[in-house]
């Protein structure tokens, strides 16, 4: 009789280790990822990902910022022109000078969009505007919004943007 109290109490033991195990995974937390990283492990924005490192832009969206990406999804890239893309990829201040057209500084999510413009990191004004739970930048509407990243917030495109020509 006593030693099969010890042989549950010993499962019953083993039962709650593994239990313990098994919900300790998940409760611990990914480490916060940067504009760059979250960009990177989005399955939408693969080719902005890949194109902001082209232009050289993956260490500024990884500083301390903080920055707002409007962010153009990879179907928004699909349809530029492929000649388009082509001269951006052969000219890599245009395609830094579009990237950072998408680029806001400040941590901006969708609560706090304001009607308005507001200066993108390469200079020149974006247009925003909000109506009910719809926010446009420029012609482009926000699929998705508030993509938190440790130094900043990213929302999903439908456009790629141009910035206006000096």
């Amino acid at each position: 009789m006593y030693a099969r109290r010890q042989a549950l109490t010993l499962i019953a033991s083993l039962a709650a280790l593994a239990t313990l195990a098994a919900t300790a995974g998940c409760a611990t937390t990914p480490a916060p990822a940067t504009l760059t990283e979250t960009l990177g492990r989005n399955a939408s924005t693969q080719t902005l990902a890949r194109l902001v490192k082209d232009a050289g832009l993956g260490e500024t969206l990884a500083s301390a910022g903080p920055y707002t990406v409007f962010a153009p999804s990879d179907a928004a890239f699909k349809a530029v022109p492929a000649k388009t893309l082509a001269e951006l990829a052969a000219n890599k201040e245009q395609l830094k000078a579009v990237l950072s057209y998408h680029v806001v500084a400040g941590n901006s999510p969708a609560a706090a969009i304001k009607q308005g413009n507001v200066k993108t990191v390469n200079g020149a004004n974006l247009a925003l505007a909000k109506s009910g739970g719809f926010i446009t930048v420029e012609d482009a509407v926000v699929e998705q919004a508030d993509i938190k990243a440790s130094n900043g917030v990213v929302h999903l495109v439908d456009r790629v943007l141009m910035p206006p020509k000096k």
